[in-house]
């Protein structure tokens, strides 16, 4: 049995491909730049050259790439986007007009590239997930992909919020929903022909797949990463446990029981700190942390399903952290200061501030980089049972 793999971040994104006749430590893994910064970096390099630009496609992932287009866009650069492709950046198009991009149709944009005399620019085309590439980086050291069983791929999805919600709310209330449905992490993957109406980057996930050999599960990226971590050989023989995912954009926390989830908050990782994770993560233990803690703080917000209190001391740690950018909890960064090596210029060294909750840092099967990758694994048994017990096994 083969199983791809893929887990889309911000900086990264990360692959692990399961073989059922491999030790899962014996697995082909690749971290690879994720496709958000491979835009970013094209539309960077189309900005320097102030090269027009057609971007057809896919919704996909925004944060860097997004920040690229509208910064060729304020910068005067000829911006052309398809509709598909424009809803990277909002899904309400006068929006995305509005900052001086045009928006015309897939028809306009192939007659642009192909009629036009006068079209030098550069057309890309915008998708989380390219199997052909990636199969094709597979094929290049003899690995085939045409004899997977499953394919499951993880990228953060807000939802298709109604013009006036704000999309941080909404993703808050489809997660109650996910959660109230059926108190699981994998209640946050679906087989590609289940993908709910207002999950719109799944979807696009599952349109930029085109035909694959094997069945498709799509899935929210930090309940995938939260199941995966689960794995570690320590983490896996505690009953009740907080874990932490500190992403690159966004940190979410899972308090986790028995009977499943007893409560979950989500912020963005650029505006806590220390200090202020910690706080978050006592309130959760405490039971006491509310929505609009988080959500008047410009973050997600946070659910709570229990008002019993989480004891910390049970064990020799307080709190699993996982996530690209876990060290938030070794020190506090990017605050520097000088270094003490007398006559030595421009020298920094970090100021170390630990926290009093005791972390532990989760390493699944040896590798914390693609706990997403485990996460989306579990999910896909619990998915397609036909594949349950080789999986588990």
């Amino acid at each position: 049995m083969k199983i791809l793999t893929v887990d889309i971040g911000t900086g990264t994104q990360d692959i692990f491909l399961y073989d059922s006749r491999l030790d899962i430590e014996n697995g082909f893994k690749l971290i690879l730049p994720s496709p958000t910064m491979m835009i970013h970096r094209r539309v960077k390099q189309a900005i320097a050259t102030r090269t027009p630009l057609l971007l057809s496609g896919h919704q996909m992932g925004g944060g860097p790439s997004a920040w690229a287009i509208e910064e060729a866009a304020r910068a005067g650069i000829p911006v052309y986007m398809t509709p598909s492709a424009a809803t990277t950046l909002n899904d309400e198009l006068d929006k995305v007009e509005a900052l001086g991009i045009k928006i015309i149709s897939e028809e306009e944009g192939k007659k642009l590239k192909v009629k036009s005399e006068k079209w030098k620019g550069e057309s890309l085309e915008l998708k989380d997930f390219d199997f052909e590439l990636i199969s094709k980086t597979f094929q290049d050291y003899g690995v085939s992909l045409h004899d997977l069983d499953a394919v499951a791929v993880a990228v953060f999805d807000h939802g298709n919020a109604p013009a006036g919600v704000s999309d941080r709310q909404f993703r808050f209330d489809y997660l109650d929903e996910r959660i109230r449905a059926k108190n699981s992490l994998a209640s946050f993957a679906f087989l590609s022909t289940d993908i709910p109406a207002i999950m719109t980057r799944l979807q696009s996930v599952a349109d930029s797949a085109g035909e694959l050999p094997c069945p498709l599960i799509v899935m929210d990226t930090a309940p995938a990463a939260v199941l995966g971590a689960g794995f570690d050989a320590v983490v896996a023989t505690r009953k009740e446990k907080i874990i932490c995912n500190v992403g690159n954009f966004h940190t979410l926390a899972f308090r986790l029981g028995e009977k499943g989830i007893e409560g979950v908050f989500e912020h963005h990782t650029g505006e806590i700190d220390l200090s202020k994770l910690e706080s978050l993560l006592l309130a959760l233990a405490e039971g006491t942390l509310k929505h609009e803690d988080v959500f008047n703080d410009m973050g997600h917000g946070a659910l709570m399903y229990s008002q019993e209190t989480f004891k910390f001391g049970k064990d020799d740690f307080d709190v699993v952290v996982t996530g690209p950018r876990r060290s938030m909890f070794n020190r506090q960064s990017p605050t520097l200061a000088p270094h003490a090596s007398a006559g030595v210029e421009n020298r920094q060294s970090p100021i170390v501030n630990r926290t009093s909750l005791r972390p532990y840092f989760a390493t699944p099967f040896g590798d914390m980089m693609i706990a997403g990758c485990f996460g989306l694994l579990a999910a896909t048994a619990e998915v397609l049972p036909d594949l349950t017990e080789t999986i588990h096994g």
